[in-house]
């Protein structure tokens, strides 16, 4: 690049900490993306940002993959671009940017980690002590039987628990509802929660407001960031040896179902994802286990030792 051309690069990063005060770490990325993009520039010939066009850019993002820049570091780069050129065209009153349809490679999906059956067990056999234990076991419970999100758990309200029939109705994404069944031990666990959950409300005084069903000691509706903290103190009481957040109860209740079942189509609804292709994932998973049991098992397919 020529003197000029370097200046605005100079120009843009003041731009961003000047007008979009952002951090000096974010500034710091921005360089450095924009000088990996001049150094492919020099290397082809290019010598002002106005002979870079859709074809370069796009070659640009596929030399950086193939150097090793994993998928999302290639679509970070080509944001910082894309930026730099949305300022460019401001400046110099131009509706030009040729990284505007440029695509980073697809990252590949990392499979979900999940508790298998064993490991489940060992981490919901806990004793209960006090009222905050007997909550935390029927979170965990509820969880693991009915497959749900972090969100629409501490969502839940009294109302929507259908202990009788073993059923709950969740308010999913999209403001979609569903129903889904509760099982015995959770039925169990929530049981002894609800008797709990009178008497912390009598002592708070919050009686004819609360309607959610998971509280706090003071009372009030339980905070999803106080969810995740729990769960996390009973895998390392349990001696779990992982580090456990609440999601890994939807997909340990998907993989497991999956195993047993072999319904893709019933997952799908109990978990309430819109497109089946997003339940898809968890017979990846099931492949993975028997898999590992093939290896195992099978005399061709074992190690000698």
């Amino acid at each position: 690049m020529d003197a000029d051309d370097a200046s605005w690069v100079e120009a843009f990063l003041s731009h961003l900490v000047n007008e979009r005060r952002m951090s000096r770490h974010t500034v710091a990325a921005y360089r450095h993306d924009l000088a990996s993009l001049a150094s492919f520039c020099k290397r082809r010939g290019v010598s002002a940002w106005a002979r870079l066009d859709h074809h370069l850019v796009r070659a640009f993002a596929a030399a950086e993959h193939a150097a090793g820049l994993a998928p999302r570091s290639v679509q970070r780069r080509l944001s910082a671009v894309r930026t730099f050129f949305n300022y460019l065209a401001r400046e110099t009153n131009s509706d030009r940017n040729p990284a505007l349809d440029v695509r980073a490679p697809k990252p590949k999906k990392r499979l979900p980690m999940t508790l298998d059956a064993d490991q489940m067990g060992r981490l919901l056999a806990f004793r209960v002590e006090d009222s905050i234990s007997v909550r935390d076991k029927a979170i965990m419970e509820l969880f693991y039987s009915s497959g749900l999100r972090l969100s629409e758990l501490v969502g839940l309200n009294v109302r929507e628990l259908d202990l009788a029939d073993r059923t709950v109705r969740v308010l999913g994404k999209g403001g979609k509802t569903r129903i889904v069944p509760v099982g015995r031990y959770a039925v169990e666990a929530l049981r002894k929660w609800l008797v709990e959950r009178a008497q912390l409300l009598k002592r708070s005084k919050l009686e004819a407001q609360a309607r959610a069903l998971f509280l706090g000691p003071r009372g009030r509706r339980l905070a999803a960031r106080a969810v995740q903290l729990r769960v996390a103190l009973w895998a390392r009481r349990q001696g779990i040896g992982i580090r456990l957040h609440p999601h890994m109860f939807r997909h340990s209740f998907a993989t497991h179902l999956l195993e047993s079942s072999g319904n893709l189509r019933g997952v799908q609804e109990l978990l309430g994802h819109a497109d089946i292709g997003t339940t898809q994932i968890y017979t990846h998973l099931d492949f993975q286990h028997l898999a590992s049991v093939y290896d195992a098992a099978h005399p061709r397919a074992r190690r000698r030792s």
